[in-house]
């Protein structure tokens, strides 16, 4: 992001035409110009034009309604909303420097439209409670188009385990190899995580779907308004139920980044493992060339920048949840001009969220597995001890007295450079004569998985009916 103070100086030569405000009647002096641009918020805010055109048509159609301005003076108005929209969308427009919110340019040009019609617009509304109304709309826009982003790597995430039910790999505690998992069984994890983002940004859409247009700057208006015609038209579920909190609520900004800044730990987490997997020593993934990059002077390196960058820009995401908990902390009732602080962070945060998963999508969804370093890294790593002990405890040997017993046949393992799967009967019928034949069956890695079938297990028979639930999941939702 550009650097407000650079912004500030940069604009303060271009001042020449005068400043289009919805205020000023009480003053005697112009604006400072250095105050204005410090004011000013359209560099930022015109990202909102679309919600406050639309916003605006509601409130014009509600006003008619109510009989506040008539019925050719609505259509007038809506008339030239219409065509501002559609002269910002097709670059006929462009936002300028002498308007100072979104606000006053939209206002500005529909009076140089319209005329006089077009100044009735504002009738029974603030700026405070209509860029309360834009950023609601906004967000609420933005949690739909990251819900469909989620919805999309949840579907690659359950591809790649339809695909993986039976590929083996170690599962890990303490980043030590623990227990035999599968594929399936380890990007499930990853399933119910992006899952629960879907299902916090659902609740944080439906807390923030309450209307604030009509609560004027704090305390109502004397217009006979109806704001539950205006909350209709405009797609909420009613109005707001008190005019102070309207405008001077943010909690809807911080939850959703909240959300948002679990998302991005979620795939953070994914991304460290990924990174590990893809080096050298693990080699449990390919990373497509196109989600790779090379080193400048080592020709044999192979990147994982995505991964990496992701990694890094979850903290970029933590920073704006960060910064508008601190701005709200010390701001009484009601609306504040620090509150203006709540959209460049706010905007970057969303868009850095979505460009995040869509690349993190496309690099899992091209990544290519190599299932036997997997199965062998799982052998290697004696995470099949635990099933060791399993069996002995199955022919009558006490637990505590099974874990001691195979605690020394990994030593005996480490000592010699071997997996369990390698040890000769003798070798284990000198530590334990309880040992049969029937101990490689016991602790091979298919058995280890799939003898694993309660709910929630990698076993294949939980996991196809696992698979089954998340299918219908993906469908319903």
């Amino acid at each position: 992001m550009i650097n407000w103070y650079t912004k500030l100086i940069k604009n303060k030569e271009m001042r020449d035409k005068r400043m289009a405000q919805l205020w000023g009647g009480r003053f005697t002096k112009e604006t400072d110009k250095l105050v204005y641009n410090f004011n000013a918020s359209l560099s930022f805010d015109s990202k909102l034009y679309k919600q406050d055109i639309t916003g605006s048509m509601a409130h014009a159609s509600m006003l008619a309604k109510q009989g506040i301005i008539e019925e050719q003076e609505k259509e007038e108005i809506l008339k030239g909303l219409k065509s501002i929209l559609e002269d910002i969308e097709n670059k006929k427009l462009e936002f300028t420097e002498e308007y100072e919110d979104i606000h006053s340019f939209v206002e500005a040009n529909l009076i140089d439209r319209c005329g006089d019609v077009g100044k009735k617009l504002h009738t029974g509304r603030s700026r405070n409670d209509q860029v309360a109304l834009d950023m609601k709309m906004y967000v609420r826009d933005e949690i739909g188009e990251i819900d469909l982003l989620l919805k999309e790597l949840l579907t690659s995430i359950y591809k790649i385990m339809s695909e993986n039910v039976h590929t083996y790999m170690p599962g890990f505690t303490h980043l030590q190899k623990a227990q035999p998992v599968t594929l399936a069984h380890h990007f499930g994890a990853y399933f119910e995580m992006f899952k629960r983002d879907r299902s916090r940004l659902a609740d944080a859409k439906k807390r923030l779907n309450l209307c604030p247009l009509g609560s004027g700057a704090l305390a109502g208006t004397t217009y006979p308004l109806d704001r539950a015609y205006t909350a209709e038209v405009l797609g909420f579920d009613g109005p707001t139920l008190n005019s102070m909190d309207s405008v001077a609520d943010r909690d809807y900004l911080i939850e959703t980044l909240s959300a948002l800044s679990t998302v991005m730990m979620h795939l953070s987490r994914f991304c460290e493992e990924i990174i590990m997997w893809n080096s050298n020593e693990y080699r449990f993934v390919e990373i497509d060339d196109g989600y790779s990059t090379g080193s400048s002077i080592m020709p044999q390196k192979k990147n994982p920048d995505i991964a990496e960058l992701v990694r890094g820009k979850t903290g970029r995401v933590y920073g704006a949840l960060m910064s508008i908990l601190t701005t709200m902390k010390g701001i009484p009732l009601a609306y504040n001009k620090d509150m203006q602080e709540d959209k460049e962070f706010t905007f970057d945060a969303i868009d850095t969220v979505k460009g995040c998963i869509a690349l993190f999508n496309g690099m899992i969804s091209t990544m290519a597995f190599n299932k036997d370093n997997m199965e062998k890294s799982a052998k290697n790593g004696f995470t099949n001890a635990t099933d060791a002990a399993d069996y002995l405890v199955n022919n009558g040997v006490p637990f505590r007295d099974a874990h001691g017993i195979v605690g020394r046949l990994v030593l005996h393992c480490i000592d010699k450079g071997i997996s369990l799967d390698e040890m000769s009967l003798e070798e284990y019928q000198e530590i334990s004569p309880v040992f049969k034949e029937d101990i490689y069956e016991a602790i091979s890695m298919k058995n280890c998985v799939e003898k694993r079938n309660t709910i929630g297990a990698p076993g294949a028979e939980v996991m196809t009916k696992v698979l089954a639930l998340h299918k219908k999941y993906l469908e319903e939702n």
